[in-house]
């Protein structure tokens, strides 16, 4: 893994944080902030879904769809 280059401003923050006892070295920053962004981007995955599933019932919802036939989907299934 390469080494982790931060800017002036960050270096200070970082040392702040460290210094505060809110973590124990640069390590444990790093890891917070990539917790965080793989936590946003669980959040942006999830609205796009949301979003996706909303406009699919809208169009449900004003007659767009087509019927489901399973047995044609999958007819091994229903061989049970």
């Amino acid at each position: 893994m390469p080494n982790v280059h931060l800017t002036e401003p960050m270096q200070k923050y970082v040392q702040a944080q460290i210094e505060s006892g809110a973590y124990a070295n640069l390590s444990e920053v790093v890891r917070a902030g990539v917790r965080m962004l793989m936590e946003r981007d669980g959040a942006r995955q999830f609205y796009s879904l949301k979003a996706d599933l909303e406009e699919a019932a809208s169009l449900a919802e004003n007659g767009d769809f087509a019927e489901f036939d399973a047995h044609a989907f999958e007819p091994d299934a229903f061989d049970r």
